[in-house]
């Protein structure tokens, strides 16, 4: 199971960095996905890393902003965002795939449950 965590309430322009870990298994075996969901919106991906970290890939909405990145040591997946918006507010999922590295929710066959991220003044 992926696990996620760091999610919370902060004030635009403000820091969060979440975190995916894995109580199954070797999370560097997989491409690693965030993807993020509004009430009311399509689940979007926001950012992914690949296996051997040659690849990272960003949503325009978060380039800049969010950074994605890998502690094998500790098996997980960070995603460190700052200068958030409130549009940033959602819930947000970390997933792994097999399948290579891609933005695409129908790639990835392993879910986490979410952490919430709310940003509002």
């Amino acid at each position: 199971d992926l696990v996620e965590s760091g999610g919370g309430s902060v004030q635009p322009g403000g820091s969060l960095m979440l975190s995916c870990t894995s109580s199954y298994g070797a999370l560097d075996d997989y491409s690693i996905g965030w993807f993020r969901q509004a009430p009311g919106k399509e689940r979007e991906g926001v950012a992914a890393i690949n296996i051997r970290e040659t690849s990272l890939l960003y949503a325009d909405s978060v380039k800049g902003r969010f950074t994605i990145t890998r502690d094998k040591a500790k098996n997980a997946v960070y995603l460190q965002m700052r200068r958030l918006r409130p549009e940033d507010t959602a819930l947000y999922y970390c997933a792994a795939t097999d399948l290579g590295d891609g933005l695409y929710s129908w790639m990835y066959s392993y879910w986490g449950q979410g952490t919430q991220v709310t940003v509002s003044s």
